[in-house]
């Protein structure tokens, strides 16, 4: 199998805008990392070495079986863990070496869950994502009031402000912790299986809204997520991982193989082009 460095599509290596070349704004460079039980064990998991980049104004889905290392791939990009061996930039800059502040200016990682310490209402909890712009024993600014309403605004939660965080929806909940993350204004927005306590609708209205972020805004959006179709119709690429290796990476159709996805994901599976050019998967019945 190819791996993702081998089969990216023409924007994993440069896009041409206005003419100019434009600097991937994420870059991972045989980046590698490995969990062992103690320090002198041996590796019980090991990722990489994964090479790829990603552009401003592009949404990427990083997809693969439980247990594929996308969550800690993720970690990588958030620069929480640092890599074993490899670079992962974002903006550059080394992710890993970035200071708190730094990092939180620049990246915004949506975890699976997000526990309440405490109770907060809606509109406590946004400007919570403005923490990295303030001084110590300072209120809110204007200009962080400002921000926080129009991460509200921008994710359709505006009229939640005012609601205690304990007693939202899955939905509204989702949207909330959206609008936190946008607070930050980072340039690379990652978010690891933001849909998966949604219904179909919360879904689809969830991906609509990460792919407008990435068209209308500058951020890099990446997410993590089970769901291939949704992946398929709102993603410009796709990385495709596989027990701690990436196995191909590009637009969907190119990633979605037959052969490839039954063997990753160990199902019978059918695949269809649809007229836009976007894959479809689809369970194969044996009936």
């Amino acid at each position: 199998m190819r791996s993702a460095s081998q089969h990216g599509s023409p924007a994993a290596s440069q896009a041409i805008v206005s003419g100019s070349i434009q600097r991937a704004h994420v870059k991972v460079e045989q980046a590698t990392y490995a969990y062992a039980a103690t320090d002198r064990s041996a590796p019980t998991f090991t990722l990489g070495p994964i090479t790829f980049e990603a552009q401003q104004h592009e949404l990427i889905a990083i997809l693969g079986p439980n247990a594929s290392g996308k969550s800690t791939l993720l970690k990588l990009l958030a620069g929480l863990v640092k890599p074993l061996s490899g670079r992962v930039e974002v903006g550059g800059s080394e992710a890993s070496q970035l200071d708190l502040r730094a990092r939180a200016q620049r990246i915004a990682l949506v975890a699976q869950e997000s526990e309440l310490l405490f109770p907060l209402r809606v509109w406590e909890y946004v400007l919570q994502g403005r923490y990295p712009y303030g001084r110590r024993l300072r209120f809110e600014s204007d200009e962080d009031c400002l921000l926080a309403g129009n991460a509200l605004a921008q994710v359709g939660a505006d009229a939640l402000r005012d609601r205690w965080m304990d007693r939202l929806s899955g939905g509204e909940k989702q949207r909330v912790i959206l609008a936190r993350a946008l607070a930050q204004q980072p340039s690379l927005l990652l978010l690891d299986e933001p849909t998966q306590h949604l219904d179909i609708g919360g879904k689809v209205e969830l991906l609509r809204r990460l792919r407008r972020l990435a068209e209308e805004n500058r951020n890099t959006v990446i997410v993590v997520t089970h769901e291939l179709n949704l992946a398929a119709e709102f993603s410009d690429r796709i990385l495709l991982v596989h027990k701690g290796k990436p196995l191909r990476m590009g637009v969907p159709a190119e990633v979605y193989q037959q052969d490839l996805l039954e063997e990753v994901f160990e199902a019978p599976l059918d695949v269809d082009l649809r007229p836009n050019g976007r894959p479809r998967v689809m369970v194969r019945s044996n009936h």
